[in-house]
């Protein structure tokens, strides 16, 4: 019951953790492209990411499901491969002055 608990907390975190980056991402962007500053690399990155990130991620969730893993060890599992791309597109585009230090770890 605990194991199970627990799961569902990281994944509910994790799902916290990629709606943070994804709000920090979409704001860059969208003021960039407002603004007519956002360079052709940065907009293809923004079609061709998300084709590749639900693919890993659906890959993850079918191989944590079929070793009967429980549904939180799914979800979490599914989140896992958006988190990373999201995080790592909140960490590139947010200004250099939040993203100098090391990340710190609770």
């Amino acid at each position: 019951m605990m194991k199970a608990a627990v799961e569902w907390q990281r994944a509910t975190l994790a799902g916290a953790r990629v709606m943070i980056s994804a709000g920090t991402v979409i704001q860059v962007r969208v003021a960039q492209m407002a603004m007519g500053t956002m360079k052709p690399v940065e907009a293809t990155r923004m079609v061709f990411e998300k084709p590749s990130a639900f693919m890993r991620a659906t890959e993850a969730a079918m191989r944590a499901a079929a070793g009967q893993k429980g549904y939180g060890a799914v979800m979490e599992a599914a989140l896992a491969p958006i988190e990373a791309s999201a995080g790592a597109n909140a960490r590139r585009l947010s200004p250099k002055t939040l993203t100098k230090g090391k990340r710190r770890r609770s």
